[in-house]
């Protein structure tokens, strides 16, 4: 597995959040270019150019072209692309391809691994494909799509997926989903999946969404503005006490469990080891 980071052709980094890591992930629409730029420069940990749902079909030319230029100067990113089954997909791939800048695709409603699969050997060899399911069908082949070589990780599209079932965006009504991605997810090795967004602008939902993720097992979460971006990266990040206990839990137990009273003080041990390995990552502490 590949990990990488968001960086700028000004040399400094945006993020210095691994990809596998990314807590916060920005849909920037691309039909509107003025906005890629300041996405980058905003607290995201990485921002994806969209020239799927964001775009008419009748912009989407425009709209990739757009998004062609600005990567082929200099600048990176993510690019989520329309799904296999439309004429768009094809077009978005050649488009794509070659441009060393890109740091992977988002591939929309996903449904099989054949689907990834395709995607990655029409861009070339180790290109990163989110997966992004969306569908009833997309949700039943989740293992399969987890464990094709090219997918980096799963997300979750939580609102065409709820439009698909006629299931509401209640918490239980939504865990099922949102387990099954966890599971598959696990069980091929890849990083924790990405949820789908908090659509209304307010700050409490977005805290109250993103503790749910995080309950749930998921590790990301898509944004629709950048806004949302602090909020979203402190609830998937340890806290500072959580940050204290793990240092003080692994300082009783030893780093590598010399002081272990018995069998219960492992499950502590290695949480604290995850909680220190997550605050280096995410330069808390």
């Amino acid at each position: 597995m590949h990990s990488g980071v968001v960086t700028t052709f000004l040399e400094n980094p945006v993020s210095s959040v691994a990809a596998d890591r990314a807590r916060s992930w920005l849909l920037v629409p691309g039909s509107k270019p003025e906005l890629f730029t300041p996405a980058l420069e905003s607290e995201v940990d990485a921002v994806i150019l969209d020239i799927e749902d964001a775009v008419s079909p009748a912009g989407k030319p425009a709209a990739r072209d757009a998004v062609v230029a600005w990567l082929r100067g200099g600048r990176r990113a993510w690019v989520r692309i329309n799904d296999a089954t439309t004429p768009f997909w094809a077009d978005d791939l050649d488009a794509l391809r070659g441009i060393d800048t890109l740091e992977g695709v988002m591939l929309a409603k996903t449904e099989s691994g054949s689907q990834v699969e395709a995607t990655a050997a029409r861009l070339g060899d180790g290109i990163r494909v989110v997966a992004l399911v969306e569908s009833a069908m997309g949700l039943e082949a989740a293992p399969e799509i987890a464990r094709a070589d090219a997918t980096f990780r799963l997300a979750f599209g939580s609102g065409d997926f709820r439009r698909d079932t006629g299931m509401s965006d209640e918490p239980m009504a939504m865990a099922y989903p949102r387990a099954r991605l966890v599971v598959a997810s696990r069980a091929a090795r890849l990083p924790g999946p990405i949820d789908g967004p908090t659509l209304t602008v307010n700050d409490e939902h977005l805290a109250r969404d993103s503790r749910l993720t995080v309950s749930m097992g998921m590790t990301g979460r898509l944004c629709m503005h950048a806004g949302q971006a602090p909020v979203v990266n402190r609830e998937l990040a340890p806290s500072p006490d959580d940050v204290i206990w793990a240092r003080d839990t692994i300082a009783a137990l030893g780093v590598d469990g010399e002081h272990v009273r018995d069998g219960s003080d492992l499950p502590r041990l290695a949480r604290a080891k995850k909680i220190t390995d997550q605050a280096r990552a995410f330069s808390i502490g």
